[in-house]
């Protein structure tokens, strides 16, 4: 029998710019933003039985990967290794981009549209890491659809990192705010390429849901302000917190405020200003 081999890399994001319902009894909605700096890769050695290997780091079981599998109608046998960069339960797509990797070293050609139900029938939701551009997506996480496509995003600047005890995404909890208001204006300050206003509609929503999860004065806040950052970013359902700047503009100081915040793996990297 021909031994196949395949290897895939799976980048995963970091937090949400927006997260909300669309109007008050609306869908659960997202606008993720992606983080080159936080991935999931995997490796694929084909054999007589399928095994599934992540590290320990409980990104996706024997069950969950057959489920996978039946539903993009892919018979997968062989040694299956995975890993992630990032904690699962800190939002930073994880298990959605296990998921994906699982697809991918099988060699399907499943359409994003199509996996991303295929997920969300496995995980109950997911994000959008199937897509080339997840940040230009209104995504509903919990149905799988695309509600927009939205203008591209200027460049921007993040740094963060991990707070407190991870929490994965309850995918049956939709204690969410209504972010429709923030979603016309999202639209619009994207299409100025307005950076100041984008981050200032990050930190509305992030604000609204940390109100309402009882959490207000959330160290991110704080440190926004003592940093001079244009805005916060957030994990609406997870431990990841970061700050907005514009291009070149993290202070030096940004890493060792982070840290004795008490933020955990901090990461920054480079975001929007793809067209």
């Amino acid at each position: 029998m021909r031994r196949i081999t395949s290897d895939t890399h799976v980048a995963g994001h970091f937090g949400e710019l927006l997260q909300g319902r669309l109007g008050p009894a609306g869908p659960v909605a997202l606008v993720s933003l992606p983080c080159p700096a936080l991935s999931v890769s995997g490796t694929f050695h084909s054999g007589r039985t399928l095994n599934i290997h992540g590290g320990g780091q409980r990104l996706v079981n024997q069950t969950q990967a057959r489920a996978l599998f039946a539903r993009i109608r892919r018979g997968v046998r062989g040694r299956i290794n995975l890993r992630a960069t990032m904690p699962a339960g800190g939002g930073a797509g994880a298990s959605t981009a296990a998921l994906v990797a699982l697809a991918r070293l099988t060699g399907s050609d499943i359409a994003p549209e199509d996996l991303a139900k295929a997920c969300i029938a496995v995980e109950g939701a997911s994000d959008p890491l199937m897509f080339p551009a997840p940040e230009r997506l209104l995504w509903a996480s919990r149905i799988g659809e695309v509600m927009e496509h939205l203008p591209p995003l200027p460049a921007f600047d993040v740094i963060g990192g991990f707070f407190g005890p991870h929490r994965r995404t309850d995918p049956a909890d939709t204690e969410f705010p209504d972010i429709a208001d923030l979603v016309a204006e999202w639209k619009a300050a994207a299409k100025a390429a307005d950076l100041s206003a984008l981050a200032h509609l990050s930190s509305q929503s992030a604000q609204r849901t940390l109100a309402m999860r009882h959490t207000p004065d959330d160290p991110i806040i704080a440190l926004a302000t003592e940093l001079g950052a244009l805005g916060i970013v957030i994990a609406h359902t997870g431990s990841a917190r970061g700050l907005i700047f514009s291009p070149n503009q993290v202070p030096q100081s940004a890493k060792a405020a982070l840290r004795a915040a008490g933020a955990r793996q901090i990461v920054q990297f480079n975001a929007g200003g793809h067209v």
